[in-house]
């Protein structure tokens, strides 16, 4: 059974070599139409050829380049009208003698709209009535009957990744810019999700004065729920006092009646600014040891903290 495996992984992987030394022109010319439209991309196939087509659309959408697949016997009974003379078509069949793509494609040429044909036949009726084909040709299907697609689907999806992500570097295409269109992901919640969006400010921001006894300190940490406690002087942040103090105080000490914040506060507290990413916030814990850090306006004022938890319950780490 494994020689049988790599014996398919051998032919596919050969196939995607073909595809990428038969690159000419053609592909420099779809980069170009596809870069220059100004509507949607709209990606149309049947069978293993419309499966492969979804997600070529998925993955050009999630690039940087909007699309959306269209069913081709859907479309000739209305779905058509989706598509307008801004959009550019990538209509995908290996054989190229798709009816269902035959039939709507020259109504898409008389609506003007540009059809880009991805084929294993260059001479066949899509590739004719395209304004543009990509050969898609695979000396041989992994399938040892030659009948499953398995090799063609494999070159056409592979040569739809290099379209979408040759558009990607030609347009720029950023992290950040990937992170917008997958915010439910992990990639998009380290990217977008900043330290305002999770801190505790207002009632919930635990802090104490330099002259409160250590049982008050005791109850701000507890009531907060932070693990900490800021030690402010006025506005001016002095000290912080973690559970960790606490600890360490009732260790050395038997009696805490006389005890101040200022005896115990840890001097030089871990800040970060609002407006920063909250994966900055996590990064500067894990180099400094800690598990909370107290948030700061751009004045350097502190009105916040930022708690390990609140990481992750948003699920940044």
């Amino acid at each position: 059974m494994i020689d049988h495996a790599r014996q398919v992984l051998d032919i596919e992987a050969k196939s995607l070599m073909e595809i990428s030394g038969n690159l000419d022109e053609s592909f420099t010319k779809a980069c170009e139409m596809l870069l220059a439209c100004k509507g949607r991309i709209v990606v149309s196939g049947i069978g293993k050829s419309g499966h492969i087509g979804r997600k070529i659309s998925s993955t050009l959408s999630s690039t940087g380049s909007p699309s959306f697949f269209v069913h081709p016997a859907e479309a000739s009974h209305g779905d058509l009208g989706m598509v307008t003379n801004e959009d550019i078509v990538i209509a995908i069949s290996y054989s190229g003698e798709s009816s269902e793509l035959s039939l709507i494609t020259p109504v898409l040429k008389r609506e003007s709209t540009k059809v880009i044909a991805i084929t294993g036949n260059k001479n066949s009726t899509l590739a004719d009535l395209a304004d543009l084909t990509l050969e898609c040709r695979v000396s041989h299907e992994a399938c040892p009957l030659g009948l499953a697609p398995t090799s063609s689907t494999t070159a056409t999806l592979a040569l739809g990744d290099a379209l979408a992500i040759a558009l990607l570097r030609a347009k720029g295409f950023t992290e950040t810019d990937f992170a917008r269109s997958h915010p439910g992901g992990s990639l998009g919640r380290r990217l977008l999700t900043r330290v305002s969006d999770l801190m505790k400010t207002g009632d919930e921001f635990p802090k104490i004065t330099p002259d409160a006894n250590i049982q008050e300190a005791i109850v701000e940490i507890t009531s907060k729920k932070l693990g900490m406690t800021a030690v402010m002087d006025n506005e001016k942040l002095v000290g912080i006092i973690t559970d960790g103090d606490l600890r360490r105080v009732f260790q050395k000490t038997k009696s805490l009646e006389n005890i101040l914040a200022r005896d115990v506060m840890s001097l030089q507290p871990r800040t970060i600014q609002h407006n920063a990413l909250a994966a900055e916030a996590l990064q500067v814990m894990e180099n400094s040891s800690v598990n909370q850090l107290i948030v700061t306006n751009e004045l350097g004022k502190p009105f916040g903290a930022l708690g390990m938890h609140d990481l992750l319950k948003a699920k940044i780490l």
